[in-house]
């Protein structure tokens, strides 16, 4: 039989996470199973279908006042040997306050349980534990904790799980379906998205009878549409023919909800669900703003043709700053993110490779030191010198990362600025050709010329042995038959190791 009325959160929709699921109940069958314990039930209904919430000690002839429900409630039968209280009335107060089940202590009180106790748990549908004289009350508290613990572990690695089921769900190319099949495979329920009207648009799972399907569509209007002057619920709840019903309102001016049918209700239920109306109130809003469409204009237009200085102006800048960045090695904390820099810096522009992030910011865009990030940054350009630019800034990085600085910026004076690039060049393609396509012998001669020939700090500097360094060098000083020694060499040498090539 349905309830009365939904139960709907008055909690404004949020994009924030969801909370942790509540911890979930102990079955009284995985307390009675329990090694040790010795636990026996000898009185009430089948312990299949009763859960502990909590275990509470009390030898109060009527402990009605101070049980909350769903209470162990555990006792040595003090009350019973003074005949304060007939146990008939004892234990239709425990039913009243809403005990879950009554143990009773064989010791050091009583040698059995009461025949009365027993009948009156009988009469009123009460489960009844026999605690054997070896079994401490707070030994069975702390084994339901225990039980609590593990449920709770249990539960919050299964809302994991279908956390990152749901996230491989919204990527997929078809994701508002894709999602709803995922929502309804891990609550093993039904699972729908209704329109303004409270009407399911997309449905996915095995759908309730028809009389749970006609509430659930009442309830997704509840919480798009409620009775005035009351504000819209979030969420809202109800239970027909013995399915559980939830109905989300998802954020945005579409008017959509989220419905939710299943035949069992676990903690952490509200949680994946919660997940998913989030998800599908990203997928479903018309989310693309001016930026991300001038964005999406230009790489359309530059994959059909398009020149860099007719893309630039939908960017919204004419000069650019590129800046390389590389996460410092050896901190001891967690990697940071190419999206935390990102942000930090004020930049959608990014290219999140694995070893060097590239982002694009406009000239006027201050570029501060970030912890936990090597950065390299170039000279301001225009859009046709991007690609020198972005030389510059791969320069920057690795004499950032060379020195040990946080930031470098790049700084083109003296005779290097006097050199046409593509005579630059040339000249550096000439003068390192000897040492062919080795990288670990160019960044290291590189480095040690950086660091005015010093082994140690280039060791370090490259995470290699001094003698490493001692090798390479001496190996790049054989091909390039030079003496590297001589000030004009090593000059010469840092210029052309400086050029893009």
């Amino acid at each position: 039989m349905a309830e009365s009325a939904p139960s709907p959160s008055t909690a404004p929709p949020s994009a924030a996470p969801p909370p942790a699921p509540p911890t979930p109940p102990v079955p009284l069958t995985a307390l009675l199973a329990r090694e040790g314990l010795g636990l026996r039930q000898i009185a009430g209904p089948d312990a299949a279908g009763t859960d502990i919430h909590w275990v509470h000690t009390s030898e109060m002839a009527d402990p009605y006042p101070y049980l909350l429900g769903g209470e162990l409630l555990l006792t040595a039968g003090v009350h019973v040997a003074t005949g304060e209280a007939p146990l008939d009335t004892y234990v239709s107060r425990i039913v009243t306050a809403g005990g879950a089940a009554l143990g009773f202590g064989v010791a050091p009180v009583h040698d059995t349980v009461p025949r009365a106790l027993v009948e009156a748990c009988d009469r009123y549908g009460l489960p009844l534990l026999e605690v054997p004289p070896q079994t401490t009350f707070s030994g069975v508290a702390r084994a339901v904790w225990q039980l609590m613990a593990e449920a709770r572990h249990t539960e919050l690695r299964r809302v994991a799980q279908a956390q990152q089921g749901l996230a491989v769900a919204a990527a997929r190319p078809d994701p508002v379906p894709a999602l709803l099949r995922q929502l309804a495979t891990r609550l093993d329920g039904y699972a729908a998205l209704h329109t303004a009207d409270g009407t399911p648009a997309q449905s996915a799972g095995t759908p309730p009878g028809d009389a749970a399907l006609a509430a659930l569509d009442r309830l997704a209007g509840v919480v798009l549409h409620p009775a005035e002057p009351r504000p819209a619920p979030a969420s809202g709840t109800d239970t027909v023919d013995a399915t559980h019903l939830a109905a989300y309102a998802l954020a945005g001016p579409r008017g959509l909800a989220l419905g939710v049918a299943t035949r069992r209700r676990e903690p952490g239920d509200h949680t994946i669900a919660q997940v998913a109306a989030v998800l599908l109130a990203l997928l479903t809003a018309d989310h693309q703003g001016a930026t991300e469409s001038a964005r999406s204009a230009a790489l359309v237009r530059l994959l059909l043709g398009a020149g860099p200085h007719e893309v630039a102006p939908l960017l919204g800048a004419d000069r650019w700053t590129v800046v390389h960045a590389r996460v410092q090695r050896g901190s001891g904390a967690p990697p940071p993110t190419p999206a935390a820099l990102a942000t930090a810096l004020g930049s959608t522009l990014v290219d999140a490779a694995p070893e060097v992030i590239t982002l694009l910011l406009p000239a006027d865009r201050e570029v501060t030191a970030q912890d936990g990030w090597t950065l390299g940054v170039s000279a301001p350009a225009a859009v046709e010198a991007l690609a020198a630019a972005d030389a510059q800034a791969a320069r920057a990085v690795r004499r950032a990362g060379a020195t040990r600085v946080p930031l470098v910026r790049h700084r083109e004076t003296g005779l290097a600025a006097l050199v046409a690039p593509a005579e630059a060049a040339a000249h550096a393609r000439v003068l390192l050709a000897p040492l062919g396509e080795s990288p670990a012998l160019t960044e290291t001669l590189r480095t040690w010329l950086s660091l005015h020939g010093s082994w140690d700090r280039t060791a370090a500097a490259l995470s290699v042995h001094r003698n490493t360094v001692r090798q390479r060098v001496a190996r790049c000083a054989a091909l390039l038959d030079a003496d590297l020694d001589d000030p004009d060499v090593r000059m010469e040498l840092w210029f052309a190791l400086n050029r893009p090539v």
